[in-house]
């Protein structure tokens, strides 16, 4: 591949971007604005009814971000004139026809100007309502495609998925796509097809909703039926589930009746600012981050893991970087017929152990303990963290924690029905503290246990072209191999969970 210069190419560009309140999407705004001020314009698709509701969201969920920081502090006085110039937030919801873009002028002005659009919008949710998941991660999906079609000066399409497609596979992961019908352990029957997904989908609300239950049991249930859907053909969860079959449906409409390039863009598991807009930004608790904030806590004194597993990491300006760097496929000849796919991790070029993370969380905690809440038991005091135990399997984990939790507890349930409920909060605040444990465990043993490699030979041409121009090589760097991970969990990660991600 042959990439001349991105920031030349960006120049004079009408970019489309949707989900753009989401974390990644911020990062991918953040720096098209840095590095590219003569975009033409950018456009930010934000869930939202009105004009109104669209400009509080883009104020109070973008702009107002510790993300754009340094772009405020680079334009001064002049940012708010230089942000009504280039950006214009756009009210409007992937999950429904033309965008749900009320606008007809503005529609039409965006199918004569956009250059690129890149697709953040999804739901991330591992325990999403089947029907929430479905709708913003695979008919979402196909609306931004086929409202794509409509561009007539489109160059790509960028679509932002996820590796873990590949659900709990082991081995060498290619960045092949995924076909229809295909299904993770070779279930033929069902046959996996998403018009039947959404008709099962519609029985399932119309059963609940003859049933008269309520908004919370219908939310419940819709939750555990989309994690069978899931699990009935190999995937492990809603999200990763939804985002296989919304690949699925843009390779059968690329396939069918598309002509513009589309690429999508797999990164593995995000986490916090490696070097941009400053090390260390992170916006919620992605994935491990809930290991090591509960450790951090005190909550957790033994986790599942085991030596030689290898989990793959990628900080998230690396993964826009990688985002910023594709647009080179605009100027390249291609199968329209087939989506590029880019894998953009750690694990085939520079992998982390997953057992050091209990180093990590040990050795910042006892040196930066976090502070309990005022209105806790220990009120203000300084929390001391412990050296977690790991446990190689499920079953040994389950075993421990029932002789060392659920026991106990079943002894004080009964002192407490003897004493007239005198120790019912102890007994809650265990309870609270084993469901948390255990949820933490069911959610995340497949990442955990995971023993699958994710290839990534396209993505490292694509490395190699961003390195053949020397005045870009360090603007849109995104090789892993420059990450050390002890300095960077110690030192830029897990700071930077505490300053902005911490919540009591």
């Amino acid at each position: 591949m042959e990439l001349n210069s991105i920031v030349e190419y960006l120049d004079n560009k009408s970019i489309l971007v949707t989900g753009a309140t989401g974390f990644l999407a911020k990062l991918f705004v953040e720096k098209l604005l840095r590095v590219q001020p003569n975009l033409k314009q950018l456009f930010l698709l934000i869930r939202a009814s009105d004009s109104a509701s669209v400009t509080q969201r883009f104020h109070s969920e973008v702009i107002e971000k510790e993300a754009f920081r340094v772009l405020k502090t680079k334009h001064g006085v002049g940012f708010n004139s230089f942000l009504s110039e280039k950006v214009t937030p756009i009210a409007g919801d992937v999950t429904l026809e033309n965008l749900g873009i009320r606008d007809p002028e503005l529609t039409r002005k965006l199918w004569s100007e956009v250059d690129f659009v890149a697709n953040f919008a999804a739901t991330t949710n591992f325990n999403e309502r089947y029907d929430v998941a479905f709708d913003t991660n695979i008919v979402g999906a196909k609306n931004v495609l086929e409202f794509c079609m409509k561009c007539v000066n489109l160059k790509l399409l960028l679509y932002v998925s996820t590796a873990y497609v590949w659900g709990e596979k082991s081995g060498f992961l290619l960045e092949n796509p995924l076909r229809k019908g295909e299904t993770l352990n070779g279930t033929t029957s069902p046959k996996l097809d998403s018009q039947i997904e959404m008709k099962l989908i519609s029985q399932k609300l119309q059963e609940l909703k003859d049933e008269q239950v309520s908004y919370k049991e219908e939310t419940t249930a819709m939750k555990e039926f989309g994690l069978r859907r899931a699990s009935l053909f190999g995937w492990p969860n809603t999200y990763v589930f939804t985002k296989a079959m919304g690949e699925i449906e843009i390779g059968e409409l690329i396939e069918s009746r598309n002509d513009h390039p589309v690429v999508i863009l797999r990164p593995n598991m995000i986490t916090s600012t490696f070097k941009e807009p400053f090390p260390g930004w992170i916006e919620g608790i992605r994935t491990i981050d809930s290991v090591i904030l509960a450790g951090g806590k005190g909550k957790i004194k033994c986790f599942l893991g085991r030596a030689g597993l290898i989990m793959d990491l990628i900080p998230g300006d690396m993964v826009v970087n990688a985002a910023m760097a594709m647009v080179g496929h605009a100027n390249q000849p291609s199968d329209n017929r087939q989506p590029i796919i880019y894998q953009v991790g750690s694990s085939a070029r520079s992998p982390f152990e997953y057992i050091k993370l209990r180093c990590y969380l040990y050795n910042y905690f006892s040196k930066n303990p976090l502070i309990s809440s005022p209105t806790s038991k220990h009120k203000g005091k300084p929390i001391q963290v412990s050296y977690p135990y790991v446990f190689p399997t499920t079953a040994s984990f389950f075993t421990f924690l029932y002789i060392t939790h659920m026991l106990p507890l079943k002894g004080l349930r009964l002192v407490n029905s003897l004493l007239c409920d005198y120790f019912r909060d102890k007994c809650n605040d265990a309870e609270r503290k084993i469901t948390f444990i255990m949820k933490l465990v069911k959610f995340y043993e497949p990442y955990i246990l995971f023993e699958g490699i994710f290839a990534d030979s396209n993505t490292e041409r694509l490395r190699a072209s961003v390195r053949g121009n020397a005045a870009e090589e360090y603007t849109f760097y995104f090789d892993p191999k420059c990450i050390n991970w002890d300095e960077y969990f110690m030192n830029t990660h897990i700071p930077g969970l505490v300053k902005y991600a911490l919540k009591y």
